[in-house]
């Protein structure tokens, strides 16, 4: 059965890292479909806006978007489109795995292996009632944490844990201080939670959560967080692998899902023809775990460890002298076995 999704090309370095990851899904001969669809600067210069309403259509009628980083535009249209993504297609769970990799520049070469699921949609990125006042001393910015909001992530989170697999779920707060928004959040969580008596489940104050991953990453299985802690904790869990080029991103709703490299689009490199694509090819993993083929999922995810291994055509931020497109064939070719 074959599978159409909307691809975005992206920005800077991003048509050159979907080009390498296109590569790779083709030499595995998934029968997928690319419908073509653009955003960001790319949309800007050909259609006169970030996120033309075709590309909205597109997503929306094949549910599933394979996308390349994009560049908002500094003091113009939207604060981000990977923000207006979520708001409009409610993309409420943000599911960020941390895994180690061989042969990378990491400080945990081995025994991280953790998913930090974000709430994607509430909180502080909502960005309700920003005002600052006439006199420019003072800003004001509403943080708004809902039971449905709060609900539905640690239930994503708890259905993860037992569809994958993994033992045990830590609820990540500030309740101690943030008594209301935060405190709502923990007392759902904690309502969820009884609900699956066999996962594990502990609490972990958002400070002591991040000391706690630089020293012992290895205890964490899945975090689930609210949209602002989850944040920053998913960027500290890339830092702990080797960095943002090894971090993949599924933002996942009810109807649509956006898979993407949660790495920026590096202007800086663009063209040159050496950007890491395995952040993108690991997102396309997750997607084909989403679209049901968890076995070619798999199969992916091992052939870029293969291939980390052998230090075939490693790009040059993994200390290698190969090129995106030569290390997505070394990749292809261990797939496609």
């Amino acid at each position: 059965m074959s599978h159409t999704i909307t691809v975005i090309r992206g920005d800077g370095i991003g048509p050159e890292i979907m080009d390498a990851t296109l590569h790779v899904l083709d030499a595995m001969g998934l029968g997928l479909v690319y419908e073509p669809a653009d955003a960001g600067m790319a949309a800007l210069d050909k259609h006169g806006e970030l996120l033309p309403q075709a590309t909205m259509d597109s997503i929306r009628k094949n549910k599933v978007a394979l996308k390349s980083p994009l560049t908002t535009p500094v003091g113009e249209g939207f604060s981000s489109i990977n923000v207006e993504l979520r708001k409009r297609f409610d993309l409420y769970a943000n599911v960020r795995p941390a895994i180690s990799f061989p042969n990378t520049k990491s400080r945990f070469p081995s025994g991280v292996d953790l998913i930090t699921v974000r709430e994607n949609t509430e909180g502080a990125y909502s960005a309700e009632g920003q005002e600052v006042s006439a006199d420019g001393d003072t800003a004001t910015s509403i943080t708004r944490t809902t039971r449905k909001g709060s609900e539905r992530i640690v239930r994503y989170a708890f259905d993860l844990a037992r569809r994958t697999g993994r033992k045990k779920v830590t609820v990540v707060h500030k309740a101690n201080i943030l008594k209301s928004t935060s405190g709502l959040f923990l007392k759902v969580a904690r309502e969820v939670a009884a609900q699956y008596p066999e996962i594990e489940c502990n609490e972990l104050i958002v400070d002591n959560t991040c000391m706690q991953l630089v020293m012992r990453p290895e205890q964490f299985d899945i975090i689930v967080t609210t949209n602002l802690f989850g944040d920053i904790i998913s960027d500290l869990c890339a830092g702990l692998v080797g960095g943002l080029g090894l971090a993949p991103g599924a933002n996942i709703g009810t109807d649509v899902a956006v898979f993407e490299a949660v790495h920026g689009s590096a202007p800086d490199i663009a063209g040159k023809g050496v950007a890491n694509p395995c952040a993108l090819l690991l997102g396309a993993a997750q997607m084909l775990d989403h679209l049901g083929m968890p076995e070619q999922a798999t199969k992916l995810r091992a052939a870029i460890v293969a291939t980390l291994e052998a230090k075939d055509s490693l790009t040059p931020d993994l200390g290698g002298t190969g090129t995106t497109m030569s290390f997505a064939k070394a990749i292809a070719s261990r797939a496609a076995a």
